[in-house]
């Protein structure tokens, strides 16, 4: 039989918020694959629990050659534990290798779920959390940061990034720029840490704030693109969307409720807008 592999999530500050099973998987497991093995020797001694299994390196750089020998491991049924730095692996860290050729060979992959300074940030940023996306980190380049930000510049939803300390204030700058300085924003710095720090503001001043330079890891969470109004989509425009809708496949009644969830106006406007268009003369 082949063996199972764990993907186990590890606090983002404070150990006290470690699961109960990962102490359990850290002792248990076949195989322990650490980003860094000396943070999970720190891990291990904060939790008081003495792994029993064979400890291997996985990070950036070795994550391609390693992962070969780990699925080999796996199919030699033994249970391989995968923790990195913080939080959970694959997101924003190495892992995502090894779960895709996990899958490939129909190998158990389950998880310890633990912290998150994705949803946390996104919890404590006051912004809207009912929906959001992940963006990661922004590319370092001034040039292929701003064409990033441009990508999602319209996007409605929440948008969440991880950034770097010393980049924290051109990636502001950047998207005050693309964004507009008063969009809203929150800078959420050391999270679940003694020095923890929430800066909520308008970009443009939150930019301003980080000039002075800002320590620690950070998480920045921006509030979506607002909703188009009505002036800004007039009745053809409208007509020409749930067209576009219908010729797709939609049924009328869902392409006016989805154009109008677009405009971020009343469907009745939309209906109206439609009806109008039927009845004007050829």
């Amino acid at each position: 039989m082949t063996g199972t592999l764990v993907l186990a999530g590890t606090p983002i500050g404070d150990i006290a918020d470690a699961p109960p099973r990962l102490a359990e998987e850290l002792t248990g497991a076949d195989v322990i694959a650490a980003e860094d093995t000396r943070r999970l020797r720190r891990l291990t001694q904060g939790l008081g629990v003495t792994p029993k299994g064979r400890i291997v390196s996985y990070f950036e750089g070795n994550e391609a050659a390693r992962t070969p020998e780990l699925v080999e491991e796996l199919l030699g049924g033994a249970r391989v534990l995968l923790v990195t730095d913080a939080g959970m692996p694959s997101v924003s860290d190495p892992g995502y290798r090894l779960v895709a050729a996990a899958v490939e060979r129909d190998v158990r992959v389950t998880a310890v779920p633990g912290p998150s300074a994705v949803l946390t940030a996104l919890a404590l940023s006051g912004l809207p959390v009912d929906r959001f996306c992940f963006e990661g980190f922004l590319p370092r380049k001034s040039g292929e940061r701003l064409s990033r930000l441009r990508e999602v510049a319209e996007e409605r939803r929440t948008l969440v990034y991880f950034e770097a300390p010393h980049r924290l204030d051109d990636t502001l700058a950047a998207m005050a720029e693309v964004f507009g300085a008063e969009r809203r924003a929150a800078v959420c710095r050391e999270l679940t840490k003694t020095y923890e720090e929430v800066k909520r503001g308008a970009l443009g001043a939150l930019a301003e704030w980080a000039a002075d330079g800002v320590r620690g890891e950070i998480t920045v969470v921006v509030e979506g693109a607002p909703a188009k109004g009505a002036e800004e989509a007039d009745d053809a425009e409208l007509v020409r969307r749930v067209r576009v809708r219908e010729e797709a496949g939609e049924r009328r009644k869902e392409a006016i409720a989805a154009v109008a969830a677009e405009a971020g106006i009343p469907k009745r406007v939309v209906f109206d807008a439609v009806v109008a268009a039927k009845n004007a003369p050829a």
